[in-house]
């Protein structure tokens, strides 16, 4: 499949479609995903048109990887989660559904059990106000 440049996150990116955006840089954007598995579910993509991780170049990887990791410490003084889960699909088979490379960060409370992805929106307000919060940690 060729990478489709009007998928959801290359309008996010042009500035097409808002976002609740936690952090940029000049590689990657970070925001939160608007059906999050729990509170502060956010999402780094990288400026590069890339589908998946066999299409994305070495160098947005290793920015990807340094902001999902500094997104993970703000994260953890902002929410005070028992855990983080990092994840990353490849392919509808795999489960991904917006054909734009991207990480998931999800905060993990307690042990207990995350919402099904991508099935009920958040209330914008609520968003908004978490990636402040995690914004003010960075």
């Amino acid at each position: 499949m060729a990478y489709d440049s009007e998928n959801i996150f290359a309008k996010i990116l042009r500035g097409e479609m808002p976002c609740h955006k936690v952090y940029e840089n000049e590689s990657t954007i970070v925001f939160m995903d608007i059906m999050p598995m729990s509170d502060g579910h956010v999402l780094v993509v990288p400026k590069y048109p890339a589908e998946n991780i066999f299409d994305l170049s070495e160098e947005y990887l290793k920015e990807v990887v340094a902001t999902t990791k500094l997104l993970s410490h703000a994260m953890k003084k902002a929410l005070v989660p028992s855990g983080l889960i990092v994840k990353q699909f490849n392919g509808s088979d795999a489960g991904q559904t917006v054909f734009h490379y991207h990480m998931h960060i999800i905060p993990v409370y307690n042990g207990a059990p995350n919402k099904n992805h991508g099935y009920e929106m958040e209330k914008p307000e609520k968003l908004e106000a978490t990636a402040q919060k995690i914004a003010a940690e960075l």
